[in-house]
């Protein structure tokens, strides 16, 4: 090719009082990334045109995968907006691809006809999806997944359910499947090779992925070969060479990717597996650059995000005469499926100069290896725990000696820094200011910063002025410790949105699509997949945690009882003289002889100090001590009394007045109705206690108007309404709808309580979720949409048909010492235990 050409070579081609024309052919991330870096650096010296073959402005294709999930909306993961075009004043041709360069003249042709002439071409054309070309490949329903048209088309498919097969095992093949799974579709994972993503991964740690892909209901084939896709006018199937038959209603090609360079080779520069450049990018027309998937850099075509950036940066600095020249890459990879860490980079092959150094903890799922040459470390694989990723790859990069830490090094940063406490901060000051931040967006430590030097003080400042931790979040704890060791004590960690608690950046309703997502079923996975900073959590957020991963998983969550509230744990609630009050359920208020001398007799037997009525219209039984509670409950259970949940999170009582069965004002049985929801909702656990009130008539004795669901019976029906309180702070409900049946209001009454259950922070009652989401939301949900509705209550009764169980009678189903065993071996929380 030629040899390099400076900057000045151009010139004779643009007027002394014009700013040179540099057009760009991509709308992609690289394409953008480089004029971003170009303005940056000298925002007046070009007039940029762009041209995507897409219709739309540039958004981030790492994010695909959580589109498909449901993760994030398409404009969640747009990376400039049409104003950032127009502010830079960038024309952008969009839906327009460029067909023809006429590099004598200078020009681009568009499929349009229209011809633009530039001083400078930047090509960055990005790479095309490699099909299989077997029978059968160009079928309607078999789809590649590079853009958000295929994510659309997958979209499509998913909403009828089906098979889907996913063929290719590698980076984007296992994201398409997770995708796919998560919106309904039974996928099947062909692969050629026996290892999952084996340029990524080594065979142990692609057993452990296989192994936690399989647990998650998909079907996975190593050494499938792909013989056939099956069907007439459109896909039915896929059928490999050993003659084995998959049904598909989708088929998704995801083996891999090739350099686009059709349109380089026709404008005849010099290509070969990609289009070939020099390390300032230059290729073998002085006037035209290329950057990203679909160059050749010394022999060598990178496909992952991270080299896009570095070649940018080199192609900016001698676009603006400050060549540096990009000297190639090493590359990491983290894999975008929920729940599953996993990093690798470098060189694991290993050879006879190498020595591989492995741990593995098969009770936590986790494996680690890394390879060393000489006193360097040139290759790292995890599974399981990804924390030191980072800072292997910055060994990695920087070639470091690590002689010095050889015998500690696989036990990470920690260890291998003198000990097991180095906190997060001290580990991300260790790192050099050029060790990778963030991978989806290429930003380093020196960025991020260069960004808080700049002014940004929170992370939502750092996100918008760097990018660091914008797209899939997971560094956002780096960059958080970066904000720390900046700022110090002017670092207050505000954020526009409100952290769950003080060990993670994750607010509430991250946590809880994450563990949905990711599908964590316990504590410690949360805490590892998320990042927590304290290792243990703490007394706020671990009662959350295990609420939120209760209300995800009803059959498969790990119930933590340490990380539930003393009075949770003991199903009584503790007094100021440490004995506790027991308080039986009363349906609707109602109560009988029978029960009534069950209560006097336990009171006289336990020496119970006080027996009030309650403001739930229930019997309170106070002074009952410690060791005596198995008992108490053992006798109510005989008198074929439950808990009444007085201690909990959950469904406390329902009040009712007597309705139309006695009072000559009642419209509808109050009563009746009420007993009904009592036994629908009980043993329910929710993000704060909830209270429901149905009165028989619009004079409202049963107090329904202050409830977190109040029902008042009318001539035609009933009206409900929500988010009241009558504590500290009185609220007033609000109507949500009338119904006009029984079985109609307890549809309403169960989807609003799943709602809430499902959306509401851990310990906000009704009221502040309410005013904070607001009532056009909760009718939207609930009112407007029927199959939403009947939605949630289909979750709601699911999840009673686990969780509705009397905890006083599962505690007296064993021997009584057991029970008091039990009891003795409960160690609360001290921040949650009375003194």
């Amino acid at each position: 090719m030629n040899a390099p050409v400076t900057i000045d070579d151009k010139q004779e081609h643009a007027s002394p009082h014009e700013r040179e024309r540099l057009v760009v052919i991509g709308n992609g991330m690289a394409g953008c990334r480089a004029v971003e870096e170009i303005l940056s650096r000298d925002a007046d010296r070009y007039a940029i045109t762009i041209f995507g073959a897409e219709p739309r402005v540039n958004y981030d294709r790492i994010m695909l995968s959580p589109v498909l999930a449901g993760d994030k909306s398409f404009e969640e993961i747009i990376i400039n907006d049409q104003s950032w075009y127009d502010d830079n004043g960038i024309e952008l041709v969009s839906g327009d691809a460029v067909i023809a360069i006429k590099r004598e003249a200078r020009e681009v042709v568009s499929a349009s006809g229209r011809v633009t002439p530039y001083d400078r071409l930047l090509i960055a054309t990005g790479s095309d999806p490699f099909i299989i070309p077997v029978p059968g490949h160009k079928l309607s329903g078999v789809i590649t997944f590079r853009d958000l048209d295929d994510v659309d088309k997958m979209l499509t498919a998913a909403e009828t359910g089906g098979h889907a097969v996913v063929i290719g095992g590698g980076l984007l093949g296992l994201e398409a499947a997770h995708g796919l799974s998560l919106r309904g579709m039974k996928v099947t994972v062909l692969h050629l090779m026996p290892t999952l993503m084996e340029r990524q991964l080594d065979e142990a740690a692609g057993f452990l992925l296989r192994s936690e892909l399989e647990r998650r209901g998909q079907t996975i084939i190593t050494q499938a070969d792909t013989a056939e896709i099956m069907g007439d006018s459109h896909v039915t199937g896929v059928k490999l060479k050993d003659g084995t038959e998959i049904d598909a209603d989708l088929v998704v090609m995801a083996v891999g990717i090739k350099p686009s360079v059709n349109l380089a080779k026709t404008a005849e520069l010099e290509v070969e597996r990609g289009i070939v450049v020099d390390d300032d990018m230059v290729t073998s027309d002085p006037a035209i650059l290329a950057v990203g998937e679909c160059v050749q850099h010394r022999g060598a075509c990178y496909g992952l995000v991270a080299p896009l950036w570095e070649m940018c940066r080199a192609l900016a600095d001698f676009m603006t005469s400050d060549p540096s020249g990009y000297v190639g890459s090493v590359t990491a990879t983290k894999l975008k499926v929920s729940g599953i860490n996993l990093f690798s980079a470098g060189d694991f092959s290993g050879g006879d100069d190498t020595e591989d150094i492995v741990m593995r903890d098969a009770s936590r799922g986790v494996y680690k290896r890394v390879v060393v040459k000489g006193d360097r470390l040139i290759g790292a694989v995890l599974y399981g725990d990804t924390a030191d990723g980072s800072w292997y790859f910055d060994l990695l990069k920087r070639q470091e000696d690590i002689s010095d830490i050889r015998e500690a090094l696989i036990f990470g940063q920690a260890f291998a820094s003198g000990g097991a406490t180095l906190d997060p901060d001290s580990a991300v000051a260790a790192l050099s200011l050029d060790a990778e931040i963030c991978g989806c967006n290429g930003v380093t430590k020196g960025q991020v910063v260069a960004c808080i030097d700049g002014g940004a003080n929170d992370l939502d400042s750092v996100r918008a002025g760097c990018k660091a931790s914008a797209s899939c979040g997971s560094c956002t704890g780096l960059v958080e410790s970066l904000l720390s060791i900046s700022l110090g004590e002017d670092y207050g960690g505000a954020r526009t949105v409100t952290p769950m608690c003080q060990c993670t950046s994750f607010t509430h309703e991250d946590v809880r699509r994450n563990i949905l997502e990711k599908e964590l079923k316990s504590i410690p996975q949360v805490m590892q997949e998320l990042h927590w900073t304290t290792p243990d959590g703490c007394a706020s957020c671990r009662p959350a945690l295990n609420y939120y991963l209760l209300c995800a998983w009803p059959t498969e969550h790990e119930e933590d009882p340490q990380s539930r509230f003393v009075n949770e744990r003991m199903h009584a609630n503790i007094q100021k003289d440490g004995t506790y009050s027991v308080v039986p359920r009363m349906w609707g208020g109602i109560t009988t002889p029978n029960e009534l001398r069950a209560i006097a007799d336990a009171a006289d037997k336990y020496e119970a100090r006080l027996v009030k009525v309650t403001g739930g219209q229930r019997l309170d039984i106070f002074g009952i001590k410690k060791e005596d509670l198995p008992s108490i409950w053992a006798d109510l259970n005989a008198a074929g009394m439950v808990s009444g949940h007085a201690y909990g999170k959950a469904l406390r009582t329902v009040k009712t007045c007597v309705g139309s069965e006695w009072c000559r004002f009642g419209t509808q049985d109050s009563t009746g109705l009420g007993i009904k929801a009592e036994q629908m909702t009980w043993g329910s656990w929710m993000p704060h206690k909830f209270k429901i009130a149905v009165s028989g008539c619009p004079r409202n004795c049963a107090e329904a108007s202050i409830k977190d669901l109040g029902i008042i019976c009318v001539d035609s029906g009933y009206e409900l309404s929500v988010g009241g309180n009558g504590g500290i702070h009185l609220r007033g409900t609000d109507f949500l709808c009338k119904a006009e049946t029984e079985e109609a209001a307890l549809e309403y009454i169960a989807a609003f309580v799943q709602l809430y259950r499902e959306e509401a922070r851990y310990l906000d009652r009704t009221a502040p979720w309410v005013e904070r989401v607001g009532m056009d939301y909760i009718k939207g949900r609930i009112v407007e949409d029927e199959p939403g509705r009947k939605a949630l209550q289909e979750r709601f009764l699911f999840a009673q048909s686990v969780h509705q169980k009397d905890p006083w009678a599962e505690r007296v189903a064993g021997a009584e010492s057991h029970l008091h065993k039990h009891i003795a071996e409960i160690r609360p929380f001290a921040i949650l235990e009375p003194a």
